[in-house]
Protein backbone atom coordinates (compact mmCIF):
# COMPACT_ATOMS: atom_id res chain seq x y z
CA UNK A 1 0.00 0.00 0.00
CA UNK A 2 2.94 2.38 0.73
CA UNK A 3 6.75 2.83 1.24
CA UNK A 4 7.48 1.28 4.59
CA UNK A 5 11.17 0.70 6.49
CA UNK A 6 13.03 -1.66 4.88
CA UNK A 7 13.99 -4.82 6.95
CA UNK A 8 10.91 -5.69 9.00
CA UNK A 9 10.57 -8.82 11.01
CA UNK A 10 9.35 -10.13 14.24
CA UNK A 11 10.67 -8.31 17.38
CA UNK A 12 7.69 -6.74 18.39
CA UNK A 13 7.08 -4.22 21.09
CA UNK A 14 3.66 -4.31 22.73
CA UNK A 15 1.94 -1.05 23.56
CA UNK A 16 -1.50 -1.08 25.79
CA UNK A 17 -3.53 2.06 26.77
CA UNK A 18 -6.44 1.50 29.50
CA UNK A 19 -8.85 3.52 29.52
CA UNK A 20 -10.66 3.67 32.55
CA UNK A 21 -13.61 5.57 32.12
CA UNK A 22 -14.02 3.95 29.07
CA UNK A 23 -14.02 0.46 29.14
CA UNK A 24 -13.94 -0.84 32.75
CA UNK A 25 -16.56 1.66 34.94
CA UNK A 26 -18.47 4.25 35.12
CA UNK A 27 -17.26 7.82 35.91
CA UNK A 28 -19.69 7.71 38.84
CA UNK A 29 -18.43 4.31 40.06
CA UNK A 30 -15.98 4.66 43.36
CA UNK A 31 -16.41 1.55 45.06
CA UNK A 32 -13.18 -0.75 45.92
CA UNK A 33 -15.32 -3.72 44.57
CA UNK A 34 -15.78 -2.17 41.00
CA UNK A 35 -12.12 -0.76 41.18
CA UNK A 36 -10.37 -4.53 41.50
CA UNK A 37 -13.27 -5.30 38.85
CA UNK A 38 -11.95 -3.12 36.59
CA UNK A 39 -8.22 -3.82 37.61
CA UNK A 40 -8.93 -7.50 36.77
CA UNK A 41 -10.27 -6.99 33.37
CA UNK A 42 -7.56 -4.76 32.33
CA UNK A 43 -4.54 -7.63 33.62
CA UNK A 44 -6.41 -9.95 31.55
CA UNK A 45 -6.69 -8.24 28.48
CA UNK A 46 -2.84 -7.26 28.97
CA UNK A 47 -2.80 -11.42 29.21
CA UNK A 48 -4.58 -12.15 26.43
CA UNK A 49 -2.42 -9.68 24.24
CA UNK A 50 0.39 -11.58 24.96
CA UNK A 51 -0.69 -14.68 24.14
CA UNK A 52 -2.26 -13.59 20.78
CA UNK A 53 1.61 -11.95 20.36
CA UNK A 54 2.82 -15.53 21.09
CA UNK A 55 0.36 -16.84 18.53
CA UNK A 56 1.33 -15.00 15.92
CA UNK A 57 4.98 -15.83 16.35
CA UNK A 58 6.33 -12.64 17.48
CA UNK A 59 8.98 -12.18 19.81
CA UNK A 60 7.97 -9.63 22.08
CA UNK A 61 10.79 -7.22 23.49
CA UNK A 62 8.73 -5.29 26.16
CA UNK A 63 5.53 -4.22 27.00
CA UNK A 64 4.82 -0.46 27.41
CA UNK A 65 1.68 0.85 28.88
CA UNK A 66 0.32 3.71 29.89
CA UNK A 67 -3.39 5.19 30.81
CA UNK A 68 -5.51 8.13 29.07
CA UNK A 69 -9.12 9.45 29.79
CA UNK A 70 -9.67 9.18 26.14
CA UNK A 71 -7.65 8.20 22.72
CA UNK A 72 -5.89 10.92 20.93
CA UNK A 73 -6.72 11.79 17.71
CA UNK A 74 -3.28 11.64 15.74
CA UNK A 75 -1.32 9.21 17.26
CA UNK A 76 -4.29 7.19 19.30
CA UNK A 77 -1.74 6.77 22.64
CA UNK A 78 -0.82 10.66 22.44
CA UNK A 79 2.37 12.11 21.64
CA UNK A 80 4.84 11.81 24.93
CA UNK A 81 3.43 7.98 25.08
CA UNK A 82 4.85 7.71 21.16
CA UNK A 83 7.67 9.29 22.07
CA UNK A 84 8.36 6.34 24.35
CA UNK A 85 7.36 3.83 22.35
CA UNK A 86 10.10 5.41 19.60
CA UNK A 87 12.64 5.42 22.19
CA UNK A 88 11.81 1.94 23.24
CA UNK A 89 12.08 1.10 19.27
CA UNK A 90 15.23 2.45 18.66
CA UNK A 91 16.73 1.05 22.24
CA UNK A 92 15.63 -2.86 20.96
CA UNK A 93 16.02 -2.49 17.49
CA UNK A 94 12.15 -3.41 17.26
CA UNK A 95 11.07 -4.30 13.85
CA UNK A 96 7.28 -4.38 14.56
CA UNK A 97 5.17 -2.69 17.44
CA UNK A 98 1.79 -4.32 18.24
CA UNK A 99 -0.98 -1.86 19.67
CA UNK A 100 -3.83 -3.89 21.32
CA UNK A 101 -6.68 -1.06 20.00
CA UNK A 102 -8.31 -0.55 17.24
CA UNK A 103 -6.39 2.27 14.79
CA UNK A 104 -7.54 4.50 12.88
CA UNK A 105 -5.96 4.27 9.05
CA UNK A 106 -4.67 7.70 9.88
CA UNK A 107 -3.42 6.54 13.22
CA UNK A 108 -1.85 3.57 11.98
CA UNK A 109 0.23 5.80 9.52
CA UNK A 110 1.28 8.29 11.31
CA UNK A 111 2.53 6.01 14.02
CA UNK A 112 4.63 4.52 11.61
CA UNK A 113 5.95 7.34 10.19
CA UNK A 114 7.16 8.82 13.90
CA UNK A 115 8.48 4.96 14.70
CA UNK A 116 9.33 4.20 11.29
CA UNK A 117 8.61 0.06 11.58
CA UNK A 118 5.79 -1.61 11.17
CA UNK A 119 2.42 -0.75 13.40
CA UNK A 120 -0.16 -3.65 13.31
CA UNK A 121 -3.47 -3.25 15.63
CA UNK A 122 -5.54 -5.78 17.04
CA UNK A 123 -7.53 -6.15 14.34
CA UNK A 124 -4.01 -6.96 12.14
CA UNK A 125 -2.86 -9.43 14.45
CA UNK A 126 -5.93 -11.21 14.80
CA UNK A 127 -6.40 -11.30 10.84
CA UNK A 128 -2.34 -12.52 10.68
CA UNK A 129 -3.37 -15.17 13.23
CA UNK A 130 -6.10 -16.70 10.79
CA UNK A 131 -3.77 -16.22 7.92
CA UNK A 132 -1.86 -18.22 9.28
CA UNK A 133 -3.87 -21.11 10.74
CA UNK A 134 -6.09 -21.81 7.39
CA UNK A 135 -5.54 -24.50 6.24
CA UNK A 136 -8.92 -25.41 3.49
CA UNK A 137 -9.89 -24.08 0.68
CA UNK A 138 -12.96 -22.54 2.77
CA UNK A 139 -10.57 -21.08 5.71
CA UNK A 140 -8.05 -19.39 2.91
CA UNK A 141 -11.10 -17.49 1.18
CA UNK A 142 -12.63 -16.07 4.01
CA UNK A 143 -9.48 -15.07 6.05
CA UNK A 144 -8.69 -13.35 2.75
CA UNK A 145 -12.33 -11.93 2.62
CA UNK A 146 -11.84 -10.23 6.01
CA UNK A 147 -7.86 -9.17 5.10
CA UNK A 148 -9.09 -7.44 1.98
CA UNK A 149 -11.97 -6.14 4.00
CA UNK A 150 -10.05 -4.85 6.57
CA UNK A 151 -7.44 -3.67 3.98
CA UNK A 152 -9.89 -1.13 2.13
CA UNK A 153 -9.64 1.14 5.47
CA UNK A 154 -5.96 1.08 5.57
CA UNK A 155 -5.57 2.61 1.85
CA UNK A 156 -6.17 6.54 3.20
CA UNK A 157 -3.07 7.91 2.77
CA UNK A 158 -1.27 5.23 1.57
CA UNK A 159 -0.33 6.44 -1.45
CA UNK A 160 0.81 10.15 -0.83
CA UNK A 161 2.87 10.52 -3.49
CA UNK A 162 -0.06 9.66 -5.73
CA UNK A 163 -3.08 10.53 -3.74
CA UNK A 164 -4.44 13.02 -6.50
CA UNK A 165 -4.61 13.78 -10.04
CA UNK A 166 -2.24 16.64 -10.61
CA UNK A 167 -2.90 19.84 -12.84
CA UNK A 168 -0.17 21.56 -14.99
CA UNK A 169 1.81 21.54 -18.04
CA UNK A 170 2.45 17.85 -19.29
CA UNK A 171 0.67 16.15 -16.38
CA UNK A 172 -3.24 16.47 -17.43
CA UNK A 173 -5.14 13.88 -19.13
CA UNK A 174 -7.47 10.81 -18.45
CA UNK A 175 -6.75 8.33 -16.14
CA UNK A 176 -7.04 7.38 -12.23
CA UNK A 177 -5.07 7.51 -9.40
CA UNK A 178 -3.40 4.92 -7.58
CA UNK A 179 -6.03 4.97 -4.80
CA UNK A 180 -8.64 4.84 -6.92
CA UNK A 181 -6.93 1.82 -8.54
CA UNK A 182 -6.22 -0.40 -5.66
CA UNK A 183 -9.48 0.53 -4.09
CA UNK A 184 -11.21 -0.51 -8.36
CA UNK A 185 -9.06 -3.99 -7.48
CA UNK A 186 -9.87 -4.63 -4.14
CA UNK A 187 -13.50 -4.27 -4.55
CA UNK A 188 -13.16 -6.61 -7.74
CA UNK A 189 -11.53 -9.29 -5.69
CA UNK A 190 -14.10 -8.86 -2.73
CA UNK A 191 -16.65 -9.93 -5.20
CA UNK A 192 -15.11 -12.83 -6.66
CA UNK A 193 -14.05 -13.64 -2.78
CA UNK A 194 -17.86 -13.22 -2.11
CA UNK A 195 -19.02 -15.32 -5.08
CA UNK A 196 -16.66 -18.12 -4.27
CA UNK A 197 -18.12 -18.50 -0.21
CA UNK A 198 -21.68 -18.09 -1.25
CA UNK A 199 -20.96 -21.01 -3.51
CA UNK A 200 -19.55 -22.61 -0.09
CA UNK A 201 -22.61 -21.85 1.40
CA UNK A 202 -24.74 -23.39 -0.59
CA UNK A 203 -22.55 -26.92 -0.20
CA UNK A 204 -22.87 -26.49 3.70
CA UNK A 205 -26.95 -25.86 2.96
CA UNK A 206 -26.95 -29.31 0.81
CA UNK A 207 -24.68 -31.29 3.89
CA UNK A 208 -27.19 -30.07 6.41
CA UNK A 209 -30.27 -30.89 4.72
CA UNK A 210 -28.35 -34.68 4.25
CA UNK A 211 -28.24 -34.48 7.88
CA UNK A 212 -31.57 -33.58 7.94
CA UNK A 213 -32.68 -35.98 6.39
CA UNK A 214 -30.85 -38.95 8.05
CA UNK A 215 -32.81 -37.42 10.98
CA UNK A 216 -28.86 -37.05 12.90
CA UNK A 217 -28.88 -33.93 15.22
CA UNK A 218 -25.67 -31.79 14.93
CA UNK A 219 -23.77 -30.48 17.98
CA UNK A 220 -21.59 -27.83 17.85
CA UNK A 221 -18.76 -27.09 20.36
CA UNK A 222 -18.37 -23.42 20.99
CA UNK A 223 -16.12 -21.89 23.32
CA UNK A 224 -13.80 -18.86 24.15
CA UNK A 225 -10.26 -19.73 22.45
CA UNK A 226 -8.02 -22.01 24.13
CA UNK A 227 -10.96 -23.04 26.22
CA UNK A 228 -10.05 -27.03 25.32
CA UNK A 229 -12.55 -27.46 22.68
CA UNK A 230 -10.14 -29.05 19.99
CA UNK A 231 -9.12 -31.62 22.73
CA UNK A 232 -12.64 -32.00 24.02
CA UNK A 233 -13.47 -33.21 20.36
CA UNK A 234 -10.69 -35.50 19.82
CA UNK A 235 -11.63 -37.41 22.84
CA UNK A 236 -14.75 -37.67 22.30
CA UNK A 237 -14.59 -38.57 18.36
CA UNK A 238 -11.27 -39.98 18.81
CA UNK A 239 -9.73 -37.93 15.88
CA UNK A 240 -6.52 -36.12 15.63
CA UNK A 241 -7.21 -32.33 14.72
CA UNK A 242 -5.03 -30.19 15.32
CA UNK A 243 -4.59 -28.97 19.18
CA UNK A 244 -1.91 -26.65 20.67
CA UNK A 245 -1.69 -24.49 24.44
CA UNK A 246 -2.40 -21.50 21.91
CA UNK A 247 -4.92 -18.70 20.86
CA UNK A 248 -6.97 -19.68 17.56
CA UNK A 249 -5.29 -23.22 17.19
CA UNK A 250 -8.42 -24.29 15.32
CA UNK A 251 -9.71 -22.42 12.21
CA UNK A 252 -11.37 -24.94 9.68
CA UNK A 253 -14.68 -26.17 10.70
CA UNK A 254 -14.29 -30.11 11.43
CA UNK A 255 -17.57 -32.33 11.47
CA UNK A 256 -17.32 -36.14 12.61
CA UNK A 257 -19.93 -38.97 13.70
CA UNK A 258 -19.87 -39.76 17.09
CA UNK A 259 -22.49 -42.57 18.80
CA UNK A 260 -24.26 -42.01 22.08
CA UNK A 261 -25.96 -43.95 24.45
CA UNK A 262 -29.39 -45.33 24.25
CA UNK A 263 -28.89 -46.11 20.32
CA UNK A 264 -28.24 -42.70 19.83
CA UNK A 265 -25.69 -41.16 16.67
CA UNK A 266 -24.81 -37.72 16.51
CA UNK A 267 -22.41 -34.88 14.30
CA UNK A 268 -19.98 -33.51 16.76
CA UNK A 269 -18.84 -29.98 14.59
CA UNK A 270 -15.61 -28.22 16.10
CA UNK A 271 -15.47 -24.46 15.36
CA UNK A 272 -13.35 -21.95 15.67
CA UNK A 273 -12.73 -20.63 19.18
CA UNK A 274 -14.22 -16.68 20.06
CA UNK A 275 -12.24 -13.67 21.52
CA UNK A 276 -13.19 -10.48 23.00
CA UNK A 277 -13.37 -7.69 20.47
CA UNK A 278 -13.61 -10.32 17.33
CA UNK A 279 -13.32 -8.26 14.84
CA UNK A 280 -16.47 -7.16 12.63
CA UNK A 281 -14.78 -8.35 9.66
CA UNK A 282 -14.19 -11.63 10.86
CA UNK A 283 -17.77 -12.98 12.31
CA UNK A 284 -19.07 -12.01 8.68
CA UNK A 285 -16.14 -13.38 6.51
CA UNK A 286 -16.72 -16.58 8.67
CA UNK A 287 -20.22 -16.34 8.48
CA UNK A 288 -21.08 -19.92 6.65
CA UNK A 289 -18.54 -21.58 9.31
CA UNK A 290 -20.43 -19.80 11.98
CA UNK A 291 -23.97 -21.16 10.38
CA UNK A 292 -23.37 -24.36 11.77
CA UNK A 293 -23.46 -23.50 15.03
CA UNK A 294 -26.82 -21.71 14.08
CA UNK A 295 -28.11 -24.90 12.46
CA UNK A 296 -27.25 -26.97 15.40
CA UNK A 297 -29.36 -28.74 17.59
CA UNK A 298 -27.54 -28.16 20.88
CA UNK A 299 -24.36 -26.58 21.77
CA UNK A 300 -21.45 -27.50 24.05
CA UNK A 301 -20.53 -24.31 25.21
CA UNK A 302 -16.94 -25.31 26.41
CA UNK A 303 -15.30 -23.12 29.35
CA UNK A 304 -12.15 -22.33 31.15
CA UNK A 305 -13.10 -23.61 34.52
CA UNK A 306 -9.40 -22.79 35.43
CA UNK A 307 -9.53 -19.11 34.50
CA UNK A 308 -10.75 -16.41 36.91
CA UNK A 309 -12.80 -14.64 34.09
CA UNK A 310 -14.70 -17.49 32.89
CA UNK A 311 -17.69 -15.25 33.30
CA UNK A 312 -16.57 -12.90 31.02
CA UNK A 313 -15.81 -15.36 28.58
CA UNK A 314 -19.40 -16.72 28.65
CA UNK A 315 -20.49 -13.52 28.05
CA UNK A 316 -18.48 -12.59 25.17
CA UNK A 317 -19.17 -16.23 23.72
CA UNK A 318 -22.99 -15.64 23.93
CA UNK A 319 -22.62 -12.15 21.95
CA UNK A 320 -20.80 -13.77 19.10
CA UNK A 321 -23.55 -16.50 19.31
CA UNK A 322 -26.15 -13.49 19.08
CA UNK A 323 -24.07 -11.74 16.12
CA UNK A 324 -24.54 -14.90 14.25
CA UNK A 325 -28.45 -15.43 15.50
CA UNK A 326 -27.45 -18.78 17.46
CA UNK A 327 -28.51 -17.22 20.77
CA UNK A 328 -31.98 -19.34 20.94
CA UNK A 329 -29.95 -22.91 20.12
CA UNK A 330 -30.01 -24.29 23.48
CA UNK A 331 -26.77 -24.43 25.06
CA UNK A 332 -25.35 -27.53 27.84
CA UNK A 333 -22.33 -25.93 29.64
CA UNK A 334 -19.07 -28.15 29.64
CA UNK A 335 -16.73 -27.13 32.36
CA UNK A 336 -13.22 -28.10 31.29
CA UNK A 337 -9.86 -28.61 32.93
CA UNK A 338 -11.02 -29.29 36.24
CA UNK A 339 -7.88 -31.19 36.21
CA UNK A 340 -6.17 -27.96 37.42
CA UNK A 341 -8.90 -27.09 39.81
CA UNK A 342 -8.25 -28.46 43.30
CA UNK A 343 -10.81 -30.93 44.96
CA UNK A 344 -13.01 -31.03 41.48
CA UNK A 345 -14.06 -34.03 40.55
CA UNK A 346 -15.61 -34.60 37.30
CA UNK A 347 -19.50 -34.70 37.53
CA UNK A 348 -23.40 -33.68 36.73
CA UNK A 349 -24.59 -30.51 38.22
CA UNK A 350 -28.49 -30.76 37.87
CA UNK A 351 -31.31 -28.06 38.91
CA UNK A 352 -33.97 -28.30 41.32
CA UNK A 353 -36.51 -29.84 38.60
CA UNK A 354 -33.94 -32.71 37.45
CA UNK A 355 -32.50 -30.74 34.16
CA UNK A 356 -28.74 -30.76 33.55
CA UNK A 357 -27.10 -27.03 34.06
CA UNK A 358 -23.44 -28.19 34.11
CA UNK A 359 -21.24 -30.89 33.23
CA UNK A 360 -17.52 -30.62 34.57
CA UNK A 361 -15.03 -32.63 33.14
CA UNK A 362 -10.89 -33.28 31.98
CA UNK A 363 -10.61 -33.74 28.18
CA UNK A 364 -6.59 -33.31 28.50
CA UNK A 365 -6.68 -36.56 31.49
CA UNK A 366 -10.29 -37.77 29.44
CA UNK A 367 -12.07 -37.54 32.96
CA UNK A 368 -15.63 -37.40 32.54
CA UNK A 369 -16.00 -38.23 29.05
CA UNK A 370 -19.22 -40.91 29.77
CA UNK A 371 -20.70 -38.12 31.75
CA UNK A 372 -20.53 -35.63 28.56
CA UNK A 373 -22.34 -38.39 25.89
CA UNK A 374 -25.12 -39.44 28.69
CA UNK A 375 -25.90 -35.83 29.37
CA UNK A 376 -25.68 -35.55 25.76
CA UNK A 377 -28.25 -38.50 25.17
CA UNK A 378 -30.41 -37.28 28.22
CA UNK A 379 -30.97 -34.25 25.89
CA UNK A 380 -31.87 -36.29 23.18
CA UNK A 381 -34.16 -38.82 24.77
CA UNK A 382 -36.27 -35.95 25.88
CA UNK A 383 -38.81 -36.93 23.16
CA UNK A 384 -38.39 -40.54 23.15
CA UNK A 385 -41.37 -43.12 23.59
CA UNK A 386 -42.10 -46.38 24.71
CA UNK A 387 -44.24 -49.10 23.12
CA UNK A 388 -44.95 -52.69 23.05
CA UNK A 389 -44.81 -55.20 20.36
CA UNK A 390 -46.13 -58.77 19.63
CA UNK A 391 -44.00 -59.85 16.68
CA UNK A 392 -45.36 -63.40 15.34
CA UNK A 393 -42.99 -66.36 15.24
CA UNK A 394 -43.06 -65.86 11.30
CA UNK A 395 -42.26 -62.15 11.23
CA UNK A 396 -39.03 -62.96 11.96
CA UNK A 397 -37.74 -60.21 9.74
CA UNK A 398 -39.01 -57.14 12.47
CA UNK A 399 -36.15 -59.29 15.04
CA UNK A 400 -33.20 -57.65 12.90
CA UNK A 401 -35.31 -54.71 12.33
CA UNK A 402 -35.86 -54.17 16.14
CA UNK A 403 -32.15 -55.05 17.27
CA UNK A 404 -30.90 -52.67 14.62
CA UNK A 405 -32.75 -49.40 15.11
CA UNK A 406 -34.49 -49.26 18.92
CA UNK A 407 -33.46 -50.21 22.14
CA UNK A 408 -35.08 -53.49 23.77
CA UNK A 409 -35.82 -52.94 27.53
CA UNK A 410 -37.33 -56.33 27.51
CA UNK A 411 -38.31 -59.57 26.21
CA UNK A 412 -40.14 -62.67 26.38
CA UNK A 413 -42.45 -65.28 24.30
CA UNK A 414 -46.05 -66.67 24.78
CA UNK A 415 -47.14 -70.21 24.02
CA UNK A 416 -47.77 -69.62 20.48
CA UNK A 417 -44.25 -68.57 20.08
CA UNK A 418 -44.74 -65.06 19.63
CA UNK A 419 -42.17 -62.48 20.20
CA UNK A 420 -43.15 -59.77 23.14
CA UNK A 421 -41.10 -57.16 23.30
CA UNK A 422 -40.54 -53.55 24.70
CA UNK A 423 -39.14 -51.29 22.81
CA UNK A 424 -37.97 -47.30 23.57
CA UNK A 425 -37.05 -45.28 20.34
CA UNK A 426 -36.92 -41.08 19.71
CA UNK A 427 -40.21 -40.12 18.21
CA UNK A 428 -38.94 -39.39 14.94
CA UNK A 429 -37.03 -43.30 14.63
CA UNK A 430 -41.00 -44.30 15.65
CA UNK A 431 -42.18 -42.53 12.84
CA UNK A 432 -40.35 -43.74 10.53
CA UNK A 433 -41.06 -47.45 12.22
CA UNK A 434 -44.79 -46.44 11.19
CA UNK A 435 -43.90 -46.10 7.96
CA UNK A 436 -43.16 -48.99 7.19
CA UNK A 437 -45.68 -51.81 6.07
CA UNK A 438 -47.02 -54.29 9.00
CA UNK A 439 -45.65 -52.34 12.21
CA UNK A 440 -49.04 -51.02 13.28
CA UNK A 441 -49.68 -54.05 13.41
CA UNK A 442 -47.40 -55.70 16.05
CA UNK A 443 -48.52 -52.73 18.19
CA UNK A 444 -50.28 -53.94 21.27
CA UNK A 445 -51.59 -50.67 22.68
CA UNK A 446 -52.86 -48.65 19.56
CA UNK A 447 -54.27 -46.03 21.80
CA UNK A 448 -51.75 -43.61 21.06
CA UNK A 449 -52.20 -44.23 17.03
CA UNK A 450 -55.84 -43.96 17.81
CA UNK A 451 -55.38 -40.46 19.12
CA UNK A 452 -53.31 -39.07 16.52
CA UNK A 453 -55.75 -40.19 13.92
Amino acid sequence: MFDRPVGTGERALLVHIDFPMVNHYSPTANSEGTFQKAASLRDEAQSEFYDLVLSAGAEPLSFIKGKRVKPEPKYFIGTGKAQEVKDAVDLYQADLVLVNHQLSPAQERNLEIMLQCRVLDRTGLILDIFAQRARSHEGKLQVELAQLSHMTTRLVRGWTHLERQKGGIGLRGPGETQLETDRRLLGMRIKQLNKRLEKVRKQREQSRRSRQRAELPTVSLVGYTNAGKSTLFNQLTKSSVYVADQLFATLDPTLRRVELPKNLSMVLADTVGFISDLPHDLVEAFHATLLETREADLLLHVIDAHTENRDKHIVEVNSVLKQVGAEETPQLLVYNKVDLLKDQQPRIERDHSGNILRVWLSAMDNAGMDLLLDSIAEFFSKDRVQNELKVPAQAGQWRAILYDQVDILKESYNERGDWLVSIETSSREFDKLLKKSGFSDLLIDKKMLDTSE
